[in-house]
């Protein structure tokens, strides 16, 4: 009988692979090589163990940064490196792990695929096997990876944050699996995960706040802070592993009970029928209304991570003190003015380079804010919920562009917020900050154009957005660090923005430049959607 409710895995597992063969690998190499990026820029900019050791003391004295990153247990460069890029990375495998599950489960229920699937000879636990086995191909290879790219620093270290990491993303596998059962939305069961993850970190990031070695309860309570206990290349614990294995066991056979107490499509979690008429009157208040949840916990998260960002700024000349190399890696982030260096006016020049730095984070973070949000577009096709819309008196245009509205005006909304945080942070000047970030919008823009573009003219590449999105937030972010030529970084649009606040003075021409390129992408965007079929 079990036999018979797995029967059809394996090629449910193939076809997940063969679906993902782009999405996959993109992802990985964006979670590993954040990892492995990181020992070589660490070497070149702390070279001696008394540099190494002053880092670390001013680390940990330091609150903020320990919430950010997270304690550090050894000087050495394989410790550092697992400090500075083991709780991102375990956040991203958390990310890359949800998306892959939920695809693959409620999503394909929600298309009704499943449907089609399951009039073969398919297993009832089948596609939630083959899902959780997708998502264990993926951190298989992501510690593969870190393990082997890291073993030149300590064999034993490398294996230790490599297996820790793909723990990590499998725990919140198998609780995207038991959201998957709880809702009938894959959007809704993504945003459950990812608060879930979101949660994790917050209590991360508390516990650290509060305690300088992790000792913390609230840490305990966390999978990345379990991440941070396994102690990669600083006398490694392997028993913290065992909390992982536990945590998937629980939550992965809950799951199962769950799928085998539902029928297809069905969920445990009441759907709320919405008003007809009133303030739904409009394409643009359906999209509003199917997409103001996520909005608010993108403002949310954003505002909170101003503030925590801006309160981190004052420490930013203590940590990098006379270390010129760090500056040269800021200020290439942030904009001029730091290395000129010295005394209150290059404290000054290096805090509003944090800070501008901190900008361009967000900007690239709301990036895949507007991909999300464009793409809801392809959701809503395939889902086959468009249709009864565009069967009244609603053209695509005006369908389409409700909820580009909400993409752009959220993404606008969002760095707004992010610009207060940061000025309330740090007790700066508000305009600086919000201006700082809303300088980001003209980019930001750029990419949600094409991912628009990708929908309207071929829809079935449109998760190639997400590809975009990434490789421009792996520029903006480990770019600088590794001195990329700038014939590189210049391929993304954030390379082009003015770096505030900071002495780079303020031009408009990049910003207009930027704008009117997004402007051309989605005039292109429209005109494809308005000339192609839709999804039967």
């Amino acid at each position: 009988m079990k036999h018979r409710q797995l029967a059809g895995t394996g090629t449910l597992l193939r076809l997940a692979l063969r679906r993902d063969r782009v999405m996959m690998p993109v992802w990985i190499l964006a979670v590993a090589g954040l990892v492995l990026s990181l020992p070589a820029s660490l070497a070149s900019v702390y070279e001696t163990p008394a540099e190494r050791a002053r880092l670390l003391s001013t680390m940990s004295a330091n609150g903020s940064l320990r919430a950010l990153y997270g304690p550090a247990f050894g000087d050495s460069i394989g410790a550092l490196s697992a400090w500075r890029g083991g709780v991102f990375a375990g956040l991203l495998a958390g990310v890359m792990s949800l998306i892959i599950v939920i695809r693959h489960t409620r999503e394909e229920e929600e298309t009704g695929r499943q449907e089609l699937l399951s009039a073969a000879m398919v297993g009832r636990r089948a596609p939630l096997t083959a899902a959780l086995l997708a998502a264990l191909t993926a951190n298989a290879l992501v510690a593969l990876l870190v393990t082997a790219g890291l073993a030149g620093r300590g064999a034993g270290g490398a294996l230790a944050l490599g297996l820790g990491i793909g723990a990590t993303g499998m725990v919140f596998a198998s609780a995207a699996a038991v959201t998957a059962q709880l809702t009938e939305s894959a959007r809704l069961a993504k945003g459950l995960a990812g608060a879930l993850l979101g949660a994790a970190f917050v209590l991360r990031a508390a516990g650290d706040a509060g305690s300088a070695n992790g000792s913390s309860a609230l840490t305990w309570i966390s999978p990345l802070g379990w991440l941070e206990h396994v102690r990669a290349f600083a006398d490694e614990r392997w028993w913290v592993l065992a909390l992982f294995a536990a945590a998937f066991a629980v939550q992965t056979a809950t799951a199962y009970l769950l799928a085998g107490r539902r029928d297809l499509g069905m969920s445990f979690l009441a759907v709320r029928p919405g008003p007809a008429e009133g303030r739904l009157g409009s394409a643009g208040a359906l999209a509003w209304r199917l997409q103001r949840g996520g909005l608010l916990g993108w403002s949310l998260g954003f505002l909170v991570a101003g503030v925590v960002f801006g309160g981190m700024a004052d420490g930013a000349t203590e940590l990098v003190g006379d270390n010129a190399k760090t500056r040269e890696i800021i200020e290439r982030m942030g904009g001029a003015g730091v290395a000129a260096g010295g005394g209150a006016g290059g404290g000054a020049g290096l805090t509003d380079a944090f800070l501008a730095t901190m900008a361009g984070m967000l900007g690239l973070v709301a990036a895949l804010f507007i991909v999300s949000a464009v793409l809801r577009l392809g959701a809503e096709e395939s889902g086959q919920r468009a249709e009864p819309v565009l069967a009244h008196a609603v053209g695509r245009l005006r369908w389409a562009a409700g909820h580009l509205a909400v993409a752009f005006g959220g993404s606008a909304l969002i760095l707004l917020l992010g610009g207060l945080g940061l000025g309330i942070g740090h007790g700066a000047d508000l305009a600086q900050t919000v201006g700082g970030c809303l300088a980001q919008l003209p980019a930001v823009w750029v990419i949600g154009a094409v991912a628009a573009l990708l929908y309207g003219a071929v829809p079935g590449y449109a998760s190639a957005a997400w590809a975009v999105a990434g490789a421009a937030l792996a520029l903006g972010w480990i770019g600088p660090a590794l001195n990329l030529p700038g014939a590189v970084l210049d391929l993304s649009p954030f390379a082009h923005l003015p770096r505030i606040p900071g002495s780079e003075a303020l031009t408009w021409a990049p910003l207009l430049t930027l704008t009117a390129l997004a402007a051309a992408l989605l005039a292109a965007a429209l005109t494809a959607l308005r000339r192609r079929d839709l999804a039967a």
